[in-house]
């Protein structure tokens, strides 16, 4: 698998490296000292699987970054790992459509856990934002919302549709005869569409505004 990591502490970045090195040995690690050149990597190599971003940098602001990202590839996760321990700052970053936020002060398997969670279709919401009294905005419903419920494709509301029977992603790229990694791509697709962090408040949204 192939990961990138943005940060500008060069001493940082390598050492984030190594540790997802060690943690997944099959993975090859690619570097940027800033959000232009992730994003220049990211048009380069279309076989990256995760994004780990640092927040503060130079050059462009971290939310706007990681908005740029969405718009360049809207499927691809990217997890925040920022000194931040803020926890609106948290929110504000996966309400802008970060799939995690990872504090540098966590201990290392934490962003090991972060980054197979969102990998499988989920989202890891930090204890710091738990305690700090939710994650974001209700999801939108019909009606104030329908631009966000709208961008879901028509394979995606077949995806949503199984996730709300309780579907594994195995089950689902089975019975929709798509590759278990596609699979997980619509899942993390759909979560942004419909602003939710898991897949419970993903079939909740999916029934009330009458998708499946």
């Amino acid at each position: 698998m192939k990961l990138l990591v943005v940060d500008d502490h060069p001493v940082l970045r390598e050492g984030l490296a190594a540790l997802l090195r060690q943690g997944r040995p099959d993975a090859e690690v690619l570097q940027a000292r800033d959000a232009h050149e992730g994003l220049g990597l990211v048009d380069l190599h279309e076989d990256i699987e995760v994004v780990v971003l640092d927040l503060v940098m130079p050059g462009l602001d971290g939310l706007a970054a990681i908005a740029e990202f969405g718009r360049r590839r809207p499927a691809l996760p990217l997890i925040v790992l920022s000194s931040s321990e803020d926890p609106h700052m948290a929110r504000q970053a996966i309400a802008q459509g970060a799939l995690g936020y990872v504090p540098k002060s966590a201990d290392p398997r934490t962003l090991l856990s972060a980054i197979t969670l969102v990998l499988n279709g989920e989202l890891y919401v930090p204890p710091l934002i738990l305690n700090g009294g939710g994650v974001s905005k209700p999801p939108p419903r019909r009606g104030d919302g329908e631009a966000e419920i709208g961008q879901l494709t028509e394979r995606q509301v077949d995806v949503l549709r199984l996730i709300s029977d309780g579907q594994s992603n195995k089950a689902i790229a089975t019975a929709l005869d798509l590759s278990e990694n596609t699979v997980k791509v619509h899942v993390t697709a759909i979560f942004k569409a419909l602003k939710v962090i898991n897949r419970t408040q993903a079939a909740n949204v999916g029934r009330s505004t009458g998708l499946i």
